[in-house]
């Protein structure tokens, strides 16, 4: 399994999918730019000992990234889906792709594979969306619970 942060900005998150990719052997991609140092004190405090256990991509550019695809499907995981994270079959050589904190996935993606967006409900109207480290365990434990069979 996969997981993809397109443009991350915010150390902590990135930290703590970090850890979530070490528990679940997920490999971690992310894409730039990055509105962090790789070596920021606050992304290795927050992956904690982890990083040594993570196995783990910079690509420069979607494009880049896009390049080197040679197998699996892309989900991308954005609010306002009609989708849900738990109808597609994961398959381990999978990719699940997070956006930015702040700003979500850019559109030219969600219309390029408007048929592969997923999103998990929000259950209270007033809530615009879940933090990015949540929203990655959260679909990233469905895909491995298929995937395992637990």
């Amino acid at each position: 399994m996969n997981v993809v942060l397109y443009q991350p900005e915010i150390p902590p998150n990135t930290g703590n999918v970090a850890r979530l990719c070490a528990a679940t052997g997920a490999t971690l991609h992310l894409i730039g730019p990055l509105g962090f140092r790789l070596d920021d004190r606050e992304l290795k405090r927050a992956g904690m000992d982890y990083w040594q256990h993570v196995t783990w991509k910079y690509w420069k550019s979607w494009d880049e990234f896009c390049a080197a695809l040679t197998a699996g499907n892309l989900y991308l995981v954005e609010t306002g889906g009609t989708r849900t994270y738990t109808e597609p079959h994961y398959r381990p050589e999978d990719y699940l792709v997070f956006g930015r904190e702040t700003a979500g996935l850019p559109p030219e993606l969600i219309v390029a594979y408007h048929d592969n967006i997923i999103t998990i409900p929000m259950y209270n109207p007033s809530a615009r969306s879940i933090n990015l480290a949540n929203s990655v365990a959260i679909v990233l434990y469905e895909a491995m619970r298929q995937i395992k069979g637990f």
